[in-house]
């Protein structure tokens, strides 16, 4: 037998759900406790899993994947990076929660949509950005924090950003945690719109609706096909991942996150294992 529909308001506490088109499911990361959405382990977890209840839900033929008040997400929570980086159990979940999340987002079949406003950092990024069709808005700040932190660009970033804006500018924001607005990422093709901040709900529900309102199959086709250009940059990705959490049992990770936490610049060790 079929499973039932998922019950989305039961099952996940750190995502909230409406419906605002017919067909149109919109997730919203929601950290009611913090202004800017950062992800925490719970959130990080659902971020992973929610992708697979929306591929097997028949009442949704489109998603938008934005985020609560003034920030799409500020990257992740610092609790949780002090847990990855000094606990193995968490570190190795951690790994395979980021990987699910690439990979569902990837295989999910319906169409989805990202509205980005404010800071777009981390693991709402990867959402925002391998999302179907991603829109940006002037207030966006774009940001891969990685190397910041000191671990490698890990999670989307070196399996999408190539794709999207070239290999010259994906290595000078990835390996320099560059900022980039939501114009100048409309402008080097990292995202495929941008907008004024309050027209950002609005558009993403005009295309997300257009594309519920299309063949599914087709649509649903014609992105299988598209993402076999991700899906063959797999070995890229799981490299990439693989060595950011190996950084994360490092000295230059503990480094990154003492800065942060400091509101200081970091201070790496100036010598390298490799």
């Amino acid at each position: 037998m079929p499973k039932p529909p998922p019950d989305y308001e039961r099952d996940y506490q750190r995502l909230k759900f409406d419906r605002p088109s017919d067909g149109v499911l919109r997730i919203t990361m929601d950290r009611e406790d913090q202004p800017l959405n950062p992800v925490d382990q719970e959130m990080h977890g659902e971020l992973g899993e929610v992708w697979r209840d929306i591929d097997r839900d028949p009442g949704v033929r489109a998603v938008i994947i934005t985020g609560a008040g003034r920030a799409f997400s500020a990257g992740g929570d610092f609790e949780m990076i002090e847990t990855i980086i000094e606990d193995f159990d968490i570190r190795a979940q951690n790994w395979k929660e980021a990987r699910e999340l690439v990979y569902n987002v990837i295989n999910c079949n319906k169409p989805i949509v990202s509205a980005m406003r404010g800071p777009a950092i981390g693991a709402g990024l990867v959402a925002g950005l391998l999302a179907d069709v991603s829109i940006a808005s002037k207030t966006a700040r774009i940001i891969d924090g990685h190397t910041r932190l000191g671990v490698a660009a890990g999670d989307h970033a070196a399996i999408v950003w190539p794709l999207l804006c070239g290999l010259a500018k994906a290595k000078y924001y990835l390996l320099l945690c560059e900022r980039v607005t939501g114009e100048e990422a409309e402008r080097m093709g990292l995202v495929s719109l941008c907008v004024e901040d309050e027209e950002l709900d609005a558009k993403s529900i005009e295309i997300a609706s257009r594309l519920a309102a299309m063949s599914p199959s087709a649509v649903r086709f014609t992105k299988h096909s598209l993402n076999n250009w991700l899906r063959m940059a797999g070995p890229i990705f799981d490299n990439s991942l693989s060595l950011e959490f190996l950084g994360f049992t490092g000295p230059d990770a503990k480094e990154g996150l003492a800065s942060h936490l400091e509101k200081r610049d970091p201070a790496f060790s100036k010598r390298s294992p490799i």
